[in-house]
Parts: C-alpha cells; structure tokens; sequence
C-alpha cells in the first residue's frame, strides 16, 4: 500500500487535508438554493463511502509494504471494527451540526468556530493518546488558532442586521459541532496500527480504517440526517420522497462530489499520521478553518456589509491561523 517516506511528503498531505476539508463544503453553498442540507448531505455520505472504498482497493491494495485492503479487512479485530465506525457515528452528528451552522450563520463563521474548538479539542486527545511532538509548539500553535478563533466571533458580531435568536443559533450549533468533532478522530486513530510497513495484528492499517469509518457515517445517517429531515433546525421538513423527486443528476453529483472532497482529506490525513503523528495530522488538517474562511470572505462575500475596520480583524485573524499552523509543524521538527 501507499505510504509516506518522510515527515515532508506528511506534511504536504496534511496540507492538501487542509484544503479539502476546508472546501468541501461550498459545494454545499452550491446546491442551498435549491436542495435542503439534509437531502444534500445524503449524497455527501455516498461520496465519501465510495471515495475511502476507492482508496482501499487501489492505493490500499498495491505496493511493497503493509497489508492489502481486503486482507486488512479479514483480519481487523472486533475492537478495531467498534471504535472506527464509533468514530463514522460521533463524526456524523458533529458535522450535521456544523453543516447545519453554515446554513445559518455562513462559512467565515460556522467553520472557524466549529472546527477551530475541534482542533483544539483533538490535538490535546490525540496527543495524549500518542505523545508525538515539542508540547510547548504543539500547544502554542494551539493557542494562537484559539486567539483567531475568538477574532472571528468579534468580527461576526460586526455585522450588520444580524438577528440576536440567529447569532445565537449559528455559534452555539458550531460550538456543539465542534466539541463532537473533537473526539471522532481519535476512535479512528485507536484502530489504527502505529506501524504501517509492518502493522499490527488485529489493527487496521489507514485505508481499512477510513472505510469502516465510513461505514460508521452511512449507517448512522439513517438515524442522524433523518432527524434532521423531519426535524429541521431552520426551514421545512423534507422527506425521502423529496430526495427522489426533487433531486436532479446536477444536485446529486454536487452532493457526492463534496463526500469526495472530504473523504480525500480524511484519507490523506491518516495515511500521514504514522510520520507526522496524529496529533500533528489532525491539528494540520483542521487548518481547514483558515480555508473555510477564505472562501468565505473572499468568494462568498460574507463580510461586504461589515463596518470600517474589519479587514483589519480579518486579516489578524489569517495571521494567527497562519502563524499557528506554522507552529504545530515545527512541533515535530525540533
């Protein structure tokens, strides 16, 4: 199977984690005009179903070192099953709460409150768990994303005509969000062997893993996104029949193709944890929430009507993800 050689080419998936969990969801702004969340997110979970089975049987399968996909499969442990697709489960109600945040409060803020508590959240579990890394970096880079974090609330409240019941709504959706996306990755790092050339028994190696985790977000979906359906937090109910009537080839690619986005990040950032560590290939990958807000404000017009001065916020708050994100790599590096 493929595995990274050196903390470099680590570092370079973990960036390229970043970016598509950072976007995948504007394909979700993509298909809002037309199409509840709820039956989105239907596709977005066969996206990344299809993407993690994909990367099982072609870069999970080939190469000198580890075990191939299936025979993975074959021989993963009964605890190893549970804690993956316990990870697919808790992942699944905290990215519903996040997405659902987006519809609210838009993605300049859901993503960088939400994920910004989730990379706190996970890097301090996973670090625990697998002590990997300068502390003192590691939890310095933590701090300044937490400082941008708090920027970005101050900026959120800058806008105008913002209604109190839906600044409320928004942040406490993506502060629950990312309170349970803090924890999911470590039930999927628990099932993964620390080892990849030579990996343990009864442990999965990242491509087995990230599909059981999957497995873990479709069949949760069932109970999670049907709430959510007949439950909506904003808007009208939706039904399974709606999915069947109102969706069109256009919407459904949309959906799938967010799963693989995302799914790809996921992917990427297991793979890279044997060299980088999880704590440092989780923390990495939720840099997401600088790139969540980029698209934000600069595709998605999101801050247009905020008053004089808040480019200045804006642009302290990139510098602290950016400065931040910069730490938590040479946490590995020293």
């Amino acid at each position: 199977m493929f595995i990274p050689a050196s903390y470099a080419l680590a570092v370079v998936l973990c960036v390229v984690t970043m970016l598509c969990w950072g976007s995948w969801a504007n394909t979700q702004k993509m298909a809002s005009k037309s199409w509840a969340f709820p039956l989105f997110y239907w596709d977005y979970v066969i996206g990344i179903v299809l993407l993690t089975l994909l990367f099982g049987l072609t870069l999970g399968s080939h190469g000198e070192f580890g075990r191939g996909f299936l025979e993975d499969l074959g021989q993963g442990s009964r605890d190893s099953y549970v804690s993956a697709f316990i990870g697919g489960v808790v992942f699944n109600i905290a990215n519903l709460l996040i997405v659902a945040a987006i519809s609210i409060a838009g993605m300049a803020v859901a993503f960088p409150v939400g994920i910004g508590i989730a990379l706190v959240l996970g890097v301090l579990v996973n670090y625990m768990a697998n002590p990997i890394g300068d502390p003192l970096l590691l939890f310095l880079g933590v701090a300044l994303v937490v400082t941008a974090i708090v920027f970005d609330a101050i900026i959120y409240r800058r806008l105008p005509n913002q209604k109190n019941a839906s600044i409320v709504k928004g942040l406490l959706l993506s502060i629950a969000g990312g309170i349970l996306m803090g924890f999911f990755f470590r039930f999927v790092a628990a099932s993964v062997s620390t080892d990849f050339v030579n990996p343990e028994a009864g442990l999965f190696t990242p491509y087995s893993a990230v599909f059981v985790f999957a497995l873990g977000i479709f069949a949760s979906n069932f109970l999670w996104n049907s709430w959510f359906m007949y439950k909506p937090i904003e808007g009208s109910s939706v039904s399974y029949t709606d999915y069947v009537k109102l969706g069109t080839p256009k919407l459904h690619v949309i959906g799938i193709l967010g799963g693989i986005i995302w799914g790809i990040g996921m992917s990427l950032s297991m793979i890279a944890s044997e060299k980088a560590g999880f704590a440092i290939s989780y923390g990495l990958g939720q840099g997401a929430t600088m790139v969540a807000a980029a698209w934000g404000v600069f595709v998605w017009k999101e801050f247009k009507e905020a008053p004089k001065g808040t480019n200045i916020l804006i642009a302290l708050m990139f510098l602290l993800f950016i400065a931040g994100l910069g730490l938590i790599v040479l946490s590995r590096m020293v």
